[in-house]
């Protein structure tokens, strides 16, 4: 057990594991005077020359007086953390706080000495990269503002640790050593790094999952049937390409093979490196088998028992235990309760799943928390046609279970360098760490559609088994910040798949404008009305009657795809009777010929019960897979129901050639799915165009930062946490621009009189009571009173009808030009991070729940488009003649408290309401201001790994 060392107590939130640049993974923790031994050991293992390096002579042992000092931290002045693997130091790094002259020192002095120590066996996997994040954090919490180092010339692996870690550094060079300085606040560079660094190490730790060389399944049953039986047959039939075991202790040792793989009693006993181990075993023995593999050197995990979280309190436990374990082995776990992985990729091939049959190979990455979601998944891409021609099959699949581990969050950084993948379809039941999955989606959605649908939105609790941060936003707010971050959010898998295969067939639209054109006018009408419900902006139905022929199909989608007020085409097709086969062939080439003639615009089919025709759409047999050992379903046609994957290659439609590299056309069975489909496209496209460029981060020269920051400090020396009292809300917002209109407290008639005198007439009369505040409906307020007898009367008349003074809290507030009340609010979320939200006051917000949200930092852009997206906006912009708000004047305060929320993190909620909009200018009525300590650790801090 861990323990306090001299003044200060464990600080057991320095404790993290870190996913370090080979995919592996460390464990980093403070240093103790417990580790006495291990420091000897580890300094045993490093090499002279390293050595050399740190001590600058010769060094060959540590002194009984060096390991004390090395053990022994009070930290706060001096500090020591290790990188862990497998419970054995493979790193320290350490630091000393200094003061003038390089001397030892106390708080206040600002500045420290930092040195590391690599074990050569582990340098190059971005060991000292990741300390480097880690004592920085450490040292910024005990109020260092800067790190020196000094360095041997010859020590280049060192000096390029601190010079690529993006901190303003300061160099020079004495008496044959190299001095850097630099400090310790987060740069743009520096976060730049930390976040490049974070996205290589956690996709190699992803690839390594799903490119193993070599694949173990632990589990494997003696006889036919049982999990581990099945998994095992899945990865043989696939024609995996890698070298395959079978594991269970209860193997007779006579026994060398099964089902043709070779059989060992346990992992210890395979000659050679294992990269994956399936678990099927008991929850009972998992332990003993991560202990196995991870003494073997296994790099990762798929752990399919269940028994864990998904069984309650008791679960939980042991879902931690099993998480800690493999972690401190260096493993990464996908699962416990997993349905397993599949890679499809021709190098690879590897079904490690319940799924009895290979996906077709194709462009697409599937998630799924849920398995029975991952099953139907890939069942209903399988029989859409999801890509034989190698166009829009599955290129890897991933069914996390618990999610103890490995997240979808890993996932997207794998997916955003894979160049097999070029559409990501998710189905996520919870959002562990939605702060930074936005951050990686909106990277993602940059480079490639990321279409996600998430489950238990109502349930108001995640899923058994998933560890999630508590949320205090609705789900409608999550929701718009993840299309804010250019996620594709969509209601049903059955969108999902929709939205999936137009994306991975079609180019993205440049506008809303869409020609209808087929051969049925009540199917046209369906889906021009669609359209409109879509917010696309269809042009009239061409019909061309019931007796259109191919050619003529062929004509009218060419002179819809080469109009310039057509950004995309959706095709309508009824049976033609008598023509079976052969017809739905002919219009199938006919569209796709005249679609191929212009590539830059999507083209949608919708069928009514024309099964041939959407096989012929997407079937081509000169590019299918050749049948062979191990490819499984890849011949398979579509199966019978939806739950199952299709597995009889004899059921395959009649083929249709197709030229090597053809665009599929996407069919849909109804005109509402094949719309709604097509304006995630269209939205989606905006956002790729609106993205490119963000817009900018205003910089205002009356912001007083540094006299916020001050207030803010002073204010909270008094407790952990308040809300600000008017006087101190107005002091903390004027310094950052946001003029709040003064108010007077009236606790008399008299007191009344004298405030109005003070502010001048006209005045309004408001009681503030929290159950009339901003409630003008209910007769609260009292406005344009002009005279001492108008405000007399009213404030009588309050009194009256509500009680007494003491119980109304009234205030005389000077009256503010006429316009439209509005409400801005921000919030620092838990889980998501700062939200600004903005909307109309009164009814509109509270009735409707129409509010616009944005991440903060809000960019001018984002500024500008948050006061549009609301249903309300017309009223802003002149609707029936009224005169337009200043809306540059609003767009200017929702940046300013942007600003405020952004550089202070201890003001964690901003109310401005009402906020009145005049045609010039705007009047801030009321305000309030919450605050409370940051958090330890933010989105700014080191690279961690979830807490577990």
């Amino acid at each position: 057990m861990q323990t306090s060392s001299d003044r200060h107590e464990y600080p057991a939130h320095w404790e993290a594991d870190v996913v370090l640049r080979d995919g592996g993974t460390a464990r980093v923790r403070p240093i103790t005077v417990d580790d006495a031994e291990r420091l000897v050991s580890f300094y045993e293992q490093v090499s002279d020359e390293s050595k050399y390096y740190r001590f600058f002579a010769p060094y060959p042992r540590l002194s009984a007086k060096d390991v004390h000092r090395f053990t022994h931290h009070d930290f706060v002045d001096r500090v020591g953390l290790a990188a862990t693997i497998g419970g054995e130091f493979i790193a320290t790094v350490r630091y000393d706080r200094i003061g003038a002259g390089g001397a030892p020192a106390t708080s206040p002095a600002d500045e420290a000495e930092v040195a590391f120590l690599v074990q050569d066996a582990h340098q190059g996997r971005g060991v000292a990269s990741a300390l480097l994040e880690h004592i920085a954090a450490v040292a910024r919490e005990r109020g260092i503002r800067r790190f020196a180092a000094e360095v041997l010339p010859a020590n280049t692996k060192m000096i390029k640790v601190f010079r690529d870690a993006g901190y303003t550094q300061k160099r020079s060079f004495e008496d044959g050593v190299v001095r850097l300085e630099f400090g310790l606040e987060p740069t743009d560079r520096s976060l730049a790094v930390q976040y490049a660094r974070e996205h290589r190490a956690e996709a190699r730790s992803v690839q390594r999952l799903l490119q193993p060389g070599s694949v173990a399944v632990v589990g494997t049953g003696r006889t036919p049937g049982g999990v581990g039986r099945s998994i095992l047959g899945n990865i043989r039939d696939a024609g995996y390409t890698g070298r395959l075991y079978a594991v269970n202790s209860a193997f007779p040792e006579e026994r060398k093979e099964i089902d043709g793989v070779p059989a060992c009693r346990s992992v210890r006993d395979i000659d050679g490196p294992v990269d994956l181990a399936v678990v099927t075993v008991p929850a009972a023995h998992v332990p003993d088998v991560v202990a196995e593999c991870g003494e073997h050197g296994v790099q990762g995990l798929v752990v399919i028992t269940a028994g864990y979280a998904d069984s309650g309190p008791e679960g939980r436990e042991r879902q931690r235990a099993l998480v800690r374990q493999a972690r401190s082995y260096g493993m990464r776990i996908i699962g416990p309760n997993a349905f397993g992985i599949i890679n499809t990729s021709p190098e690879v091939r590897l079904n490690a799943s319940l799924a009895p049959e290979m996906p077709r190979p194709g462009r697409i990455g599937l998630f799924a928390q849920s398995g029975a979601i991952g099953i139907a998944l890939l069942s209903r891409l399988h029989r859409r046609g999801g890509g034989v021609t190698g166009v829009t099959g599955v290129s890897t699949f991933v069914s996390s279970g618990n999610r103890a581990d490995v997240s979808g969050n890993d996932v997207l950084q794998y997916w955003y360098d894979d160049p097999e993948t070029d559409v990501a379809l998710m189905y996520l039941e919870s959002i562990g760490n939605p702060r930074k999955f936005t951050r990686l989606a909106r990277r993602t959605a940059a480079a490639k559609p990321l279409v996600v649908v998430q489950g238990a939105r109502h349930g108001g609790v995640a899923p058994q088994g998933h560890a999630v941060r508590a949320t205090r936003l609705p789900h409608a707010t999550v929701s718009a910040l993840l299309r804010q971050a250019g996620v594709i959010r969509v209601d049903t898998i059955t969108d999902l798949v929709d939205a999936g295969l137009l994306l991975a067939r079609q180019p993205l639209p440049a506008g809303p404008r869409v020609a209808i054109l087929g051969n049925s006018e009540s199917l046209g009408l369906l889906t021009y009305d669609a359209c409109l419900s879509e917010g696309l902006r269809p042009q009239p139905p061409l019909d061309l009657t019931t007796a259109a022929s191919a050619d003529d199909f062929h004509a009218a989608l060419s002179r819809a795809l080469a109009d310039d007020t057509c950004d995309a085409v959706v095709v309508t097709a009824i049976p033609t009777v008598g023509e079976g086969a052969a017809g739905d062939a002919a219009l199938a080439e006919a569209l796709r010929s005249a679609a191929a003639a212009v590539p830059t615009k999507p083209v949608l089919v919708v069928h009514v019960e024309l099964g041939g025709l959407a096989q012929a759409l997407s079937a081509a047999a000169s590019t299918a897979p050749q049948a062979g050992p191990g490819t499984g379903a890849s011949q398979g046609g579509p199966g019978p129901a939806e739950e199952t994957m299709p597995a009889a290659p004899a059921q395959q439609p009649p083929a249709v050639r197709v030229p090597e590299g053809a665009r599929l056309i996407p069919a849909y069975p109804a005109a509402e799915r094949a719309v709604r489909a097509l304006g995630e496209a269209v939205a989606y496209a905006q956002w790729r165009r609106d993205a490119a460029d963000p817009g900018k981060v205003p910089e205002y020269e009356d912001i007083d930062e540094k006299g916020a920051a001050e207030q803010i400090a002073g204010y909270l020396a008094r407790g952990q946490g308040l809300t600000l009292g008017t006087r101190e809300t107005c002091e903390l917002l004027g310094r950052y621009g946001v003029r709040v209109h003064r108010a007077l407290p009236a606790p008399t008639p008299d007191d009344a009189v004298a405030a109005a005198r003070a502010l001048g007439y006209p005045v309004a009369l408001k009681a503030t009571a929290p159950h009339l505040r901003h409630r003008a409906d209910l007769g609260g307020v009292r406005l344009d009173l002009a005279d001492e007898e108008q405000l007399r009367r009213a404030y009588a008349e309050l009194t009256e009808l509500f009680g007494k003074p003491a119980e109304l809290r009234p205030v005389v507030q000077g009256m503010a030009p006429r316009g439209v009340d509005t409400v801005v609010r921000a919030v620092i979320d838990p889980a998501a991070g700062a939200v600004l939200s903005f909307g109309l006051a009164g009814a509109a917000t509270q009735l409707l729940g129409d509010m616009a949200h944005r991440l903060i930092p809000v960019t001018d852009r984002d500024a500008t488009s948050l006061i549009r997206s609301i249903r309300t906006a017309p009223l802003l912009f002149g609707w029936r003649g009224s005169a337009p708000v200043d809306a540059a004047a609003l767009e200017e305060l929702l940046l300013r408290v942007s600003r405020l929320v952004d550089d202070h993190p201890e003001v964690v909620a901003v109310t401005l309401e009402p906020v009145v909009v005049a045609p010039h200018g705007l009047s801030v009525l009321g305000a309030s201001v919450r605050l409370a300590p940051p958090p330890a650790r933010d989105d700014l801090g080191p690279r961690t790994l979830p807490a577990y």
